[in-house]
């Protein structure tokens, strides 16, 4: 009974350390779903402004999904505005890195921008970000720590028995090993996408600056540094410069709202 009792509490300790991340639903809001429902017929009946401005608006709300901006991308590529399609699949791509069919549609719009595969993947190690996402490595980390706690328990419940041992430092291992990938990730710089065609590229964070060339649009490019409205980018080819925030979209975040 002593460690029937001592397994029973090291596993509810286990699964009330866990139940928060387990149980986590997110509420759907029914306005923001009919405010949903609305940009999509706006986009039907062929008003991209503003079917792309009200998914604008439910994106810096909060409401974001893929859904959203596979639409978005839809809206925005059907008016010709290819930089920020790109943008909007990569952001939806961020929320569900796993989803194909959004990686089919990047692949089709970056042919569209005729742009080189690495001109989207500046920062390699970001990818390790959206591995961590799709396989939920950081609560299967949490699940092998716990595990290995267990393990641990049981090993001093049964005198002598060697598997736990075993099982508790081989789940230790791997939790250890995982939670390098967010580790390894962190360490990637910010990135945003040119949404406007030939978008300027300036000397200093300023109006006046100098206009040193421009940037190809639909390109990821790696965020350096921020002063006000301007930031400070490297291009493909290695230029470095400053441009105006309305004209590149980071990728961590949708912009605030504002028309379409």
């Amino acid at each position: 009974m002593g460690v029937a009792r001592r397994v029973a509490a090291s596993a509810t300790t286990l699964l009330l350390f866990l139940a928060p991340l387990l149980w986590a639903q997110a509420a759907v809001d029914p306005a923001q779903g009919e405010r949903f429902r609305e940009a999509n017929a706006l986009v039907r009946a062929g008003d991209f402004p503003k079917g792309i401005g009200i998914y604008r608006e439910l994106a810096s709300s909060g409401a974001e999904s893929a859904s959203l901006y596979w639409n978005w991308a839809q809206a925005a590529a059907a008016r010709g505005s290819v930089g920020e399609a790109m943008w909007a699949l990569l952001r939806g791509r961020e929320l569900e890195p796993g989803d194909k069919a959004l990686g089919r549609e990047i692949e089709r719009v970056r042919q569209m921008a005729n742009l080189d595969p690495a001109e989207l993947s500046p920062e390699p190690m970001a990818a390790l970000a959206r591995v961590d996402r799709r396989f939920h490595l950081a609560l299967v980390t949490l699940v092998l720590a716990g595990l290995s706690v267990l393990f641990h328990g049981l090993s001093r419940a049964l005198s002598g028995g060697r598997w736990p041992v075993a099982a508790a430092w081989t789940c230790l291992s791997l939790a250890l090993a995982l939670s390098s990938v967010p580790l390894m990730a962190s360490l990637a710089r910010p990135t945003a996408v040119v949404i406007l065609r030939e978008a300027p590229l300036i000397g200093s964070a300023s109006p006046t600056a100098e206009v040193l060339g421009s940037l190809r649009e639909a390109e990821v490019v790696p965020i350096l540094e921020a002063s006000g409205p301007y930031l400070r980018i490297e291009d493909s080819s290695g230029a470095r410069g400053w441009v105006h925030a309305t004209d590149v979209w980071p990728l961590d975040r949708p912009p605030e709202a504002g028309p379409g």
